[in-house]
C-alpha cells in the first residue's frame, strides 16, 4: 500500500512534465542569452493568464543554478497589474531548451522551447506539457508578420489549435 501511495504522489508531482509528441526542444541552448525580459506576443488561453494584457516574462539566474521567473500582466477587469514569481530548472541538460517551471510549491509544468531565433534569441516558440499550452515570446513588444506566420504554421504542424490563439495587446 505504501508503494502505491508513493507511485501516486510521484505521478501527481510529475504529471505536468513531458511535451506534445510532435514537439522537440531546441538544442545548443544558451541560458545566458535567454535571460532577460520577454514580451508575450501570442498564447493559447488558460486560467492563470486569462484577461491579461501587456504580459511579460523576466528570467534571471538563481544562486542554485536555476532560473527565477517573474510573469507580469495588466488586468483590464481589475485595472491592476498582476505578478507571479516562479522558478525553473533544466529537465535533461543545460544545452536543451526543456525546463520545468513552478509557481505553486512542489508542482512543476513543462516549459519547452521548440523554436528559437538562433543569433540573438529575438523570439521563441514555447509549449507546455500538452497542446493546450503555447506561447510566442519576443524581445520586443511586436514582431513581423513573417514571424507570426512561421509561428502559426509550426504550431499547427505540431497539433496546436491556432484558431484559438490570443494576440496580446502590448500597448
Amino acid at each position: 500500500m505504501k508503494k502505491l501511495i508513493f507511485i501516486v504522489i510521484v505521478l501527481v508531482l510529475t504529471g505536468c512534465l513531458g511535451m506534445p509528441t510532435q514537439v522537440q526542444p531546441v538544442t545548443n541552448f544558451e541560458l545566458k542569452k535567454y535571460l532577460g525580459k520577454w514580451y508575450e506576443i501570442a498564447r493559447l488561453d488558460h486560467s492563470f493568464e486569462r484577461g491579461l494584457n501587456q504580459v511579460t516574462a523576466e528570467y534571471s539566474l538563481k544562486e542554485d543554478g536555476g532560473v527565477k521567473v517573474i510573469n507580469r500582466g495588466f488586468s483590464l477587469e481589475t485595472n491592476q497589474w498582476q505578478e507571479a514569481e516562479g522558478k525553473a530548472y533544466f529537465v535533461n541538460g543545460t544545452d536543451e531548451g526543456y525546463l520545468k517551471v513552478s509557481f505553486f510549491g512542489p508542482f512543476y509544468g513543462s516549459y519547452v522551447i521548440f523554436e528559437l531565433e538562433e543569433n540573438d534569441y529575438n523570439y521563441a516558440f514555447v509549449s507546455g506539457p500538452n497542446n493546450d499550452y503555447l506561447w510566442l515570446l519576443a524581445r520586443t513588444p511586436t514582431v513581423s508578420p513573417e514571424i507570426i506566420n512561421t509561428f502559426e504554421t509550426q504550431a499547427a504542424e505540431r497539433g496546436f489549435d491556432t484558431s484559438k490563439l490570443i494576440y496580446v495587446a502590448q500597448k
